[in-house]
């Protein structure tokens, strides 16, 4: 059990025959997000253009058991051919707390992410990461089932690494 204030973290990592700046550029342009979407719940980037920073955003359309719906995405870590990680907000009143309006691209409380690691010269670890922050418990009791309806959380993260591996120019 997830003690008060304590983070909740899953990782799955991937070792890809490629350089971190070719992965990295991939991971940095939302436009390819859907490129290698483990979930199957991305339908396309809102915004034509790459993230450069910290502090950017970017807004993803989506679909999650039968609904279609935005998600604003506040870029919170960003470290050149290392780190990136956003924290997801609802985009619609139909993702937002009791359908307010007013709740409308307020974080939802957690972050994905991805680590890069070289591994040799041409090599790099992905790690992939869903940090849930002091969410409770209960939303991965399921698997994480919760996020896509379908495949659990690990799955689609794994099924991720290897679409970013089979997309990434060596």
């Amino acid at each position: 059990m997830t003690m008060p204030g304590e983070h909740k973290r899953v990782e799955v990592s991937h070792r890809i025959e490629a350089p971190a700046t070719s992965i990295f550029k991939i991971l940095a342009d939302p436009r390819r997000h859907i490129d290698f979407d483990g979930s199957g719940m991305l339908r396309g980037a809102i915004e034509d253009r790459s993230i450069s920073g910290g502090g950017d955003t970017f807004t993803m359309k989506m679909h999650r058991l039968g609904d279609d719906y935005l998600m604003l995405n506040y870029v919170v870590e960003f470290e050149p051919d290392r780190r990136i990680f956003w924290t997801p907000a609802p985009g619609d009143p139909s993702r937002a707390e009791n359908d307010d309006p007013a709740k409308v691209g307020i974080p939802a409380g957690y972050r994905w992410g991805y680590i890069l690691t070289p591994d040799g010269d041409d090599a790099t670890v992905v790690t992939e990461v869903l940090d849930l922050g002091p969410l409770s418990d209960d939303l991965l009791a399921d698997g994480g089932a919760w996020i896509n309806g379908t495949n659990s959380v690990i799955e689609s993260m794994k099924a991720s690494l290897s679409r970013l591996e089979a997309i990434t120019p060596v």
